[in-house]
């Protein structure tokens, strides 16, 4: 006999403790964030040293569950409202309020010191800005208006700027460099966001989050934004080789990223279905790694 759809959301939802704190990470969010800040090391990096990659990697994860894990204990009587989070540890009573705190001030301290101690103090003091400005400011603000996307991009680009700055020497500093590449990951964050945003937005409605670029929700505007910031990707992507950072090989290659991108953005914008902002989420996805990569070889 097949299972009804809520045997099969009920068993998802039936996870150990230990699950419910791995799920307090979004460790599949994080992985993604170590792998920007580990690439964006060996991108800037002279000289690699491979115990500074380690506390990176470590490190990295561990500030950025933390911050993920503020970010569900503020929001859990809101995640209880939503389809996408209300199987998750603290609304579902996996963990109590006071063991997901102590759990994420560990996460949050012990990774800032990893940052500070192994690669340098200001990539230390970057990791634990991220997690005050995610969960204290981009978090209270989701609620309030949509410019908190632009808020919570700063953030979610410092994993590269943490990495850049890792790979210098001394207290650590920010290098023109290290700013470009900051300036890509933050402006990608929109499409990617906004698509995301567009097929979730009536269950975002029922938190009463405002994360699409206009008050509208769904309109016009929100479709021209959404494409205008995937048009202005492409230059913002090409000033790494604007500034002869990187050759031409990897010029062409972040091109045909960018032109891909905005070509499905400019195909949403035509036709704004689900399929469509789900099918410029995946390109965004693929987008970002595939840049990031190329950067890296500097070819």
């Amino acid at each position: 006999m097949n299972a009804t759809s809520q045997d099969i959301k009920t068993e998802a939802a039936d996870y150990s403790k230990f699950q419910a704190f791995v799920k307090l990470t979004k460790y599949s969010l994080s992985g993604l964030v170590v792998f920007s800040a580990v690439i964006t090391y060996l991108t800037v990096a002279e000289t690699i040293h491979y115990q500074q990659i380690l506390a990176l990697s470590i490190g990295g994860f561990m500030v950025t569950a933390a911050a993920n894990g503020f970010n569900m204990i503020i929001e859990k009587d809101l995640d209880k409202l939503m389809d996408r989070t209300k199987n998750r540890p603290l609304p579902r009573g996996k963990l109590n309020v006071t063991e997901s705190l102590l759990f994420c001030s560990f996460m949050g301290i012990a990774g800032t010191i990893l940052l500070w101690v192994f690669t340098n103090p200001l990539s230390g003091i970057l990791g634990f800005v991220s997690i005050v400005l995610y969960a204290l400011v981009y978090t209270p603000l989701k609620r309030v208006t949509p410019f908190s996307v632009f808020v919570g991009a700063f953030p979610g680009a410092f994993p590269t700027l943490i990495g850049a700055v890792a790979a210098t020497e001394g207290f650590g500093n920010i290098t023109f460099f290290a700013v470009l590449l900051f300036t890509v990951q933050f402006f990608w964050q929109f499409p990617h966001f906004w698509s995301l945003a567009w097929f979730n937005h009536d269950d975002y409605q029922k938190a009463g989050f405002a994360m699409l670029p206009s008050k509208g929700g769904r309109d016009e505007s929100s479709k021209f934004q959404i494409l205008i910031y995937s048009l202005f990707l492409i230059p913002i992507s090409l000033l790494p080789y604007a500034f002869n950072f990187v050759g031409w090989l990897t010029g062409i290659i972040v091109l045909v990223c960018g032109i891909t991108l905005a070509l499905q953005a400019y195909n949403f914008y035509r036709v704004s279905t689900i399929e469509n902002a789900k099918k410029l989420f995946f390109v965004a996805i693929i987008y970002l790694p595939v840049v990031q990569l190329a950067l890296m070889t500097k070819a």
